[in-house]
């Protein structure tokens, strides 16, 4: 919050959805929203990520920060030069429309972005990164995708640690070289686009913690999710409130 009462606006990527597999909604998780406004310090304002309703230039107007969300849908293979396969699973091309050219614009602008799951997927593949449908079926991976029974609380339980790089921005930022973190994702890094840097990798070697080199604004994304728990989860809490100082200090700088 500024010294008007204001605090800074984070537009948090929404994913399309049915309400009785026929009513069409926006949706975003409440965790998401939670973690910005509760431990980042912002204003969640949940976007409708469709290119017929909103522009990237719009959006960064409105926004000093983005959220980039994890979502069932995955990005569209041709996005980043593969054939689509019944593997890829399910698709939302109007959300790639606007996070992938969003990514990049905001790369280049200095603007703050956090990506989580999907998300951390986006920022790779906006950079000209590629993705694996399944990693799972890579010899030597484990399975990463979300338990398929069991409470919430079960899915979102700490099962594999994450190994960062010594001194690196994550290291730096959580006070030490290992985390343990929850995992329910199917899809993972590849070859990481340009600029990409890698961080953190699981304990089966997967990509799990990455940044824009060179950008000016805070770009950091992360594989897992951090928004469940994010108020007292020893992970979690460092970077959404990090992101909340890198917004912060953006919306400061441009009024």
């Amino acid at each position: 919050m500024d010294k008007s009462g204001h605090r800074p606006v984070v537009g948090i990527i929404g994913n399309r959805g049915l309400i009785n597999d026929r009513y069409p909604i926006h949706e975003g998780g409440q965790m998401n929203s939670c973690a910005v406004a509760n431990v980042a310090g912002c204003l969640p304002l949940l976007i409708p990520a469709d290119p017929t309703m909103v522009s990237v230039a719009e959006l960064m107007r409105v926004c000093d920060g983005f959220l980039l969300t994890g979502g069932r849908p995955n990005i569209h293979p041709s996005e980043y030069g593969h054939a689509e396969t019944d593997r890829h699973g399910t698709f939302d091309r109007a959300r790639d429309a606007i996070t992938l050219p969003l990514v990049r614009a905001c790369v280049a602008a200095g603007q703050p972005f956090f990506g989580i799951c999907r998300g951390f997927q986006e920022v790779n593949v906006a950079m000209g990164g590629t993705l694996h449908p399944e990693i799972r079926e890579l010899p030597g991976r484990m399975n990463h995708r979300m338990p398929p029974e069991g409470t919430l609380e079960e899915a979102f339980a700490l099962r594999h640690r994450v190994v960062l790089t010594p001194g690196g921005r994550f290291a730096r930022l959580f006070g030490t070289e290992e985390v343990m973190t929850n995992t329910l994702h199917g899809q993972g890094i590849c070859q990481p686009g340009a600029r990409i840097v890698i961080e953190g990798r699981a304990e089966d070697g997967t990509p799990e913690a990455i940044f824009v080199d060179g950008a000016a604004g805070f770009t950091l994304a992360v594989q897992w999710h951090p928004e469940w728990n994010a108020a007292s989860d020893p992970v979690s809490r460092p970077l959404f409130q990090a992101f909340g100082e890198a917004v912060r200090d953006f919306a400061a700088a441009r009024r």
